[in-house]
């Protein structure tokens, strides 16, 4: 949904708060900065105000903006404010007007969201005193002007709306709040991250002052610092070019900052000029040399037939170009045959052919594929497309998958009934004097209540030359709306799918030990999306309870990112090597070709490791 869809849903979803007591009803002579106040929320939220004097600075569907020309002294309280018309406005920008009305506080998702309201006057009357009135002058963002807090979101904590220090000079969400619905004007910006969804992370100021860059022109998301100073813009009153991280808007854009959906927004209102930046797709350093294993991670968004043949290319080429050819690829959202058309089908045979004759095409070698067929619409994602993880492995270098129950031979007159790999665990066992599995590929307690509505940990039994390796793909629990926005009214904002994520890392870490109990030597790979950081609780419990070792933090910070999140840079898919593995000469790599560019569809940046295996 772009910009003005979204702020018209914004509108259709508000939840008011409670009105104000008589106690505090409007003085006689109100201006903005009297309804917006110190405060997250108006004093006068609930009172009638009469002649509220401002200049419009911009227009949508159901509304316009206005702002006071003459601001009182304080840099706390806001000068601009939204005046809800329901219908188009006849009012013009630059127009002086004076709107009676009710003041508002509208929560846009509805009063369960955990977002913050937007103060807004429910307008009754509007009338235009002068045409062609000098807009006041934008507030300046940046270090040329009003610099937003670096690192604190909010010192408090509780609920930011119902009192409390309010300190735009130390806490972000105070420092945009004194701004919200007034003009803005950023110089310089840089794209912290690709513009999506008709969003577009920046850094004015070519970034200056900006903490923790990565090397590539981005910012890095660090658990004491979620970097504040990143500035959201968005498309409502004007469309934005077409963004990757590093590219530039030279010069002044102006705007007017908004609130929605669990984040300050700025509106731009004109479409600004973009110059290219400087990055280029990546590629790991090498292929594999013939003693080592090459084994990487990828992302598919629920690539399925129906998606055009450039994003099976793409794929393709990140797989052969990219990854080198890696010898086995840990996949995560693979869809079935029919794509997100909700019609019973969990098959994925024609997605993986299409993948297969694509890498083909693009000079690879032959792939093969494992996977489980999940019951339909008991993986979470989007509803008929049952994504799946598997494994995407090469048949031409001494790799080869072993399949329990075998794929192979004689089928007998009468087969005994195989119970349902959806629902069925896999267990470790002793398999030629170290450990194996009972199912291959087998799910790890796909009934374990860690995976309800969400895609279940697939464990694979394969050889490399003769070495037995059990390997584990992973697409952990996202983060979704349960979480609580940065940029929300309860500081700190409580994020419950952690939680998800971290049963889910006891439940693997619980199999690897099954592994480990088997043979204390036995070569474990654990590989995927885990959708958590490496400082992350849920993936600190799974490396330290497993005894495993986490290869993205052997990358200096600045290069171990696979994702790009509205403008910060996060290590959320990883490779996790056993203590054998480890322990022999590996190199890891992030290849960053998707979370940086506008024109990806999957958003995460593949990563592979190098393992040598020669010697004992």
């Amino acid at each position: 949904m772009h910009g003005l869809g979204r702020l018209l849903a914004a509108v259709a979803l508000a939840a008011p708060l409670a009105p104000v007591s008589a106690a505090h009803a409007a003085p006689l002579s109100t201006r903005i900065h009297d309804i917006q106040g110190a405060a997250h929320v108006s004093r006068l939220n609930g009172a009638k105000v009469a002649r509220v004097p401002g200049v419009v600075t911009a227009l949508t569907a159901n509304g316009f903006w206005m702002q006071d020309p003459r601001p009182d002294r304080s840099e706390a309280t806001s000068e601009g404010v939204f005046v809800f018309t329901r219908t188009r406005p006849e009012a013009l920008v630059g127009d002086a007007v004076r709107v009676d009305g009710k003041v508002r506080e509208f929560r846009p998702g509805g009063a369960s969201s955990g977002g913050l309201t937007r103060t807004e006057i429910d307008a009754t009357a509007t009338a235009v005193d002068a045409h062609g009135t000098p807009l006041p002058p934008p507030a300046v963002l940046g270090p040329r002007g009003r610099r937003a807090p670096g690192s604190v979101v909010d010192r408090g904590q509780g609920d930011v709306e119902r009192g409390g220090a309010f300190d735009p000079r130390h806490d972000a969400i105070d420092f945009y709040e004194s701004l919200e619905g007034m003009r803005v004007r950023i110089d310089d910006a840089v794209a912290a991250g690709p513009s999506r969804d008709g969003e577009l992370p920046v850094l004015p100021a070519w970034g200056a002052g900006a903490q923790a860059r990565t090397a590539r022109g981005g910012i890095l998301f660090r658990d004491a610092d979620p970097n504040p100073e990143r500035i959201i813009l968005d498309d409502a009153l004007a469309p934005l070019p077409g963004m990757n991280v590093g590219d530039r808007l030279p010069g002044a854009n102006h705007g007017i900052l908004d609130y929605s959906y669990g984040d300050y927004k700025l509106l731009l209102t004109a479409t600004p000029r973009r110059t290219a930046g400087a990055i280029t797709r990546e590629t790991t350093t090498r292929p594999q040399r013939p003693g080592e294993l090459a084994v990487a991670t990828a992302g598919l968004d629920g690539l399925n037939p129906d998606a055009p043949a450039a994003r099976f290319d793409a794929v393709a080429h990140d797989v052969v170009d990219g990854l080198r050819s890696p010898d086995l690829i840990a996949i995560g959202g693979l869809g079935d045959n029919s794509g997100p058309e909700d019609d019973g089908t969990v098959a994925d045979d024609q997605t993986v052919a299409q993948l297969i004759t694509a890498i083909s095409a693009a000079g690879g070698p032959a792939y093969d594929w494992r996977s489980v067929y999940p019951r339909d619409n008991s993986d979470g994602g989007r509803k008929g497309a049952n994504d799946r993880v598997g494994f995407l492995f090469r048949t031409d270098r001494g790799l080869a998958f072993v399949d329990r129950p075998s794929l192979s031979g004689p089928v007998p007159d009468d087969p005994p009934a195989r119970p349902d790999p959806a629902v069925t665990s896999v267990r470790a066992v002793p398999r030629g004097g170290t450990a194996g599995l009972t199912l291959s590929p087998g799910r790890i307690a796909p009934g374990d209540a860690a995976w309800a509505g969400t895609r279940k940990a697939l464990a694979g039994e394969l050889t490399w030359r003769g070495r037995r390796l059990i390997v584990i793909a992973n697409q952990w629990f996202p983060r979704t709306g349960d979480d609580e926005p940065l940029f929300g009214r309860r500081q700190p904002p409580s994020q419950p799918t952690e939680w998800r994520r971290d049963a889910q890392a006891r439940t693997v870490a619980t199999f690897v030990n099954s592994v480990r109990r088997v043979d204390a030597k036995a070569q474990v790979i654990v590989a995927g999306d885990l959708n958590d950081r490496g400082t992350s609780v849920p993936v600190q419990t799974l490396a330290q309870s497993a005894g495993l070792t986490d290869l993205p933090a052997e990358l200096r910070a600045g290069d171990r990112y696979t994702a790009v999140t509205a403008g910060n840079s996060e290590d959320l898919d990883h490779i996790m090597l056993s203590a054998s593995l480890n322990r022999r000469r590996h190199q890891f790599d992030v290849v960053h070709r998707s979370a940086e560019f506008a024109d990806r569809a999957d958003e995460r940046d593949p990563t592979v490791v190098r393992i040598d295996m020669s010697g004992k």
